[in-house]
């Protein structure tokens, strides 16, 4: 497949990216970066700024793209213009492109606002997931799938999670990409919102069970 990843240059695209390409797909990665970040044949970058018009974002968007990842993040800065608007015109131009695979990695609790009682600091962050979810759910015809990660942690993976806990939890950042990553060929994801945390079950399997 011909995928493009939207924040290839972030902890979980790096590694959604590294996971793509050894599965033999091809891979448009975007970043503001001017190194190249990958060394492979099927690896081509993008500088694609989110924070710019609707209309000039497509123009950059291939249009026999398969899929399009949304991975990118604001890390607290410009919260509005990345986590929110930036996302929610990649969904248009997604669309207008004629692309219908669009994969989200959002965050756990997003579209549960009853369980924001203990995230005060990152209200903001959660408030622009929440509503980017929602247009991507009911503003929407992409065959969208959206992974709700709970905290993300730099340490080992061991390739197994656990899904739809009623805990936040905590994940490491290659298991995301992972699951990110297997989502891609699970056709039972489409048009299905679920949230993942380091657990028991090996990703696929997990995944299967959805």
């Amino acid at each position: 497949m011909k995928i493009l990843v939207i924040g290839a240059s972030g902890r979980v695209g790096t590694d959604l990216v590294k996971q793509l390409l050894a599965d033999d797909h091809q891979v448009i990665g975007t970043t503001r970066q001017e190194e190249k970040l990958f060394k492979d044949d099927n690896y081509s970058q993008l500088d694609l700024d989110i924070t710019a018009e609707k209309d000039a974002i497509q123009k950059q968007i291939d249009k026999d793209i398969d899929a399009v990842y949304f991975v990118a993040g604001s890390g607290g800065k410009d919260v509005l213009e990345v986590d929110l608007h930036g996302a929610v015109k990649t969904i248009q131009a997604t669309q207008d492109k004629g692309i219908k695979r669009y994969i989200m990695l959002s965050t756990v609790f997003s579209l549960d606002t009853s369980k924001w009682d203990k995230i005060a600091d990152l209200k903001e962050y959660y408030i622009c997931k929440h509503y980017a979810d929602q247009w991507l759910i009911n503003n929407s015809t992409l065959d969208y799938t959206i992974v709700q990660a709970g905290a993300l942690k730099e340490r080992e993976a061991n390739g197994k999670i656990t899904v739809n806990n009623d805990s936040s939890g905590e994940n490491s950042i290659e298991d995301v990409a992972t699951t990110l990553a297997a989502v891609l060929k699970a056709d039972n994801t489409i048009k299905t919102v679920f949230s993942m945390q380091n657990g028991e079950t090996a990703i696929d399997e997990a995944i299967a069970k959805l």
